[in-house]
């Protein structure tokens, strides 16, 4: 089974960009989509007349109540036994954050966490959110856990074209790099390192096609599995050659 996660910066978007050949290429089991930015109406309406003739993906989608922000999209072959979209806080639940469906096999849960703010403006509301999903995990102690998103958190000095120059900047300070350390604490396998050692490898590149093009880019996208699922990880990977958003697909095989 292939599960791909992708922050699209707006389906809309991407859509028009060979979203649907990519997709009918890779033909993921499973596919994780974050910052739709699209009414659920909206996002099942691009693929009506095209997607069920080919790619037989059953839609689930939480979406935001501000009109264009945020939400998350899941495209499952296979119909899950129930999904949720709430973690239970407010602002985050809002703003469409979540998508949780539950498999015979393991439980998956699709995140797109907050950024920050430039200025830190909105840090203490994605530490907090942090807290709050880590209370939430909790609760699937027993459960085999596929967690998958765009966390907006490089890990280590690995994890991002220039560490020493960001060390104090959104997306690298190191409470946030606690909060993300402490899902691995909790239990969980950073999927990608399992199979890849080495640095160079990121899912994020600033708007700026110098960034891209030079490749000073950030690991901030994530697969992460619960320890008990870790023996079925088959293979990790990031599809840093697919292009249509400032992010790329990432994905596992199990």
């Amino acid at each position: 089974m292939k599960i791909v996660s992708w922050n699209v910066n707006g389906i809309r978007a991407v859509y028009k960009k060979n979203f649907l050949q990519w997709l009918e290429e890779e033909s993921p089991h499973i596919v994780c989509l974050q910052e739709i930015k699209a009414e659920e109406s909206e996002f099942r309406n691009l693929f009506a007349q095209n997607l069920f003739r080919r790619l037989p993906y059953h839609i689930y989608v939480n979406s935001a109540r501000k009109s264009g922000y945020s939400g998350v999209a899941i495209l499952s072959t296979t119909e899950p036994l129930k999904f949720s979209s709430e973690l239970g806080m407010e602002r985050f639940d809002s703003e469409g954050r979540i998508l949780v469906l539950e498999y015979s096999e393991f439980t998956l849960i699709n995140l797109y966490l907050p950024h920050g703010g430039r200025q830190k403006e909105n840090l203490p509301y994605k530490l907090e959110a942090y807290d709050d999903l880590l209370r939430y995990l909790k609760t699937f102690k027993s459960r085999n856990v596929i967690l998958v998103g765009d966390f907006n958190v490089a890990r280590a000095d690995i994890d991002l074209a220039r560490p020493k120059e960001n060390r104090s900047n959104t997306m690298f300070t190191p409470a946030e790099r606690k909060q993300l350390n402490n899902i691995i604490e909790l239990g969980f396998v950073d999927s990608f390192r399992k199979f890849h050692q080495e640095g160079g490898h990121y899912t994020w590149w600033p708007y700026s096609v110098v960034s891209r093009n030079q490749d000073l880019g950030w690991r901030i996208d994530y697969v992460f599995v619960s320890k008990n699922f870790e023996s079925k990880l088959k293979n990790a990977f990031i599809l840093s050659d697919v292009g249509g958003s400032d992010h790329c697909p990432i994905g596992i095989e199990i």
